[in-house]
């Protein structure tokens, strides 16, 4: 594997830890962990996909990333 597949891997890694935790109820939507996972999981799959130009992957990495970031910004607001 080179650098662009670890790079994938690890953040699609990322992002089925965060849904596994959630899942088994290990942790909630709203908790940081969750909404880290998802962002830098997405950021890093998005980024290994405009690494490859495979745009399908780009898209759904891409919008992952911004509605997780969406959830970051809102619970970062909530707490102020």
């Amino acid at each position: 594997m080179n650098l662009v597949d670890w790079l994938g891997a690890l953040g699609v890694f990322q992002i089925l830890l965060a849904y596994l935790l959630n899942l088994s109820q290990k942790v909630k939507t709203s908790d940081w962990s969750f909404i880290l996972l998802n962002t830098i999981g997405a950021g890093m799959a998005c980024l290994a996909s405009v690494l490859l130009e495979y745009w399908p992957f780009i898209i759904l990495e891409g919008v992952w990333m911004l509605v997780s970031i969406i959830s970051f910004f809102k619970k970062l607001i909530q707490k102020a």
